[in-house]
């Protein structure tokens, strides 16, 4: 097979233009799997959802949405236009209520964002650990959450921006349970997945 052969056989969009994808083709591009990602200008395609991955986003989905205020919304995996290259989508998502413009709506920017979550996976550990959080940073959202599985139980890691440096520093370790103040007021109990 010849390699204009193979490229023909690829789907027009595993071929990224010459400087890397924009964030604005995450619409365009109609074929992509969904909750494909763009980190760097390039596609990041997601892996395979796992029990616990599950598991964990459906206690924190119920606790941030029983406490929520008025102000504000949740969202499940919806992307947040970063920058031109940059339209990655977290887990969860707090976002002003305001932010809300549309139906069809696909994309938040990070002026709408309060807080972000990332529940890490075996496939997407590296960028939920360092990748993602430092562009959440540099971009201005106050709050971001590191959910990890540590011997098959997840354990909580809070962070809030440092203006000054425009990183996260972290504000907690929560193992089982979680009381916090900010975002808003909350309880979190994983314990809740052993009763799923």
């Amino acid at each position: 097979m010849s390699d204009d052969d193979l490229l023909s056989a690829v789907p027009t969009w595993l071929i990224p233009p010459i400087h890397g994808f924009e964030a604005a083709d995450l619409d365009r591009l109609t074929d992509l799997p969904r909750h494909t990602e763009l980190i760097d200008g390039s596609l990041v395609m997601p892996g395979p959802r796992t029990g616990y991955l599950n598991d964990a986003q459906f206690v924190l989905t119920q606790a941030l949405r029983c406490a929520i205020p008025d102000d504000l919304r949740l969202r499940r995996e919806m992307t947040v236009t970063l920058g031109r290259r940059q339209r990655p989508e977290p887990d969860i998502i707090v976002i002003k209520a305001e932010a809300r413009k549309d139906p069809g709506q696909t994309t938040y920017l990070p002026d709408d964002v309060v807080l972000a979550i990332e529940v890490v996976s075996p496939e997407s550990r590296e960028r939920d650990r360092k990748r993602k959080p430092l562009l959440y940073a540099e971009a201005g959202i106050q709050h971001f959450w590191l959910v990890e599985q540590e011997k098959g139980k997840p354990v909580l890691h809070t962070y809030e921006l440092d203006e000054l440096t425009k990183s996260y520093v972290p504000t907690g370790i929560h193992h089982s349970t979680a009381k916090l103040d900010v975002p808003y007021p909350i309880e979190i109990d994983f314990s809740e997945i052993d009763r799923m």
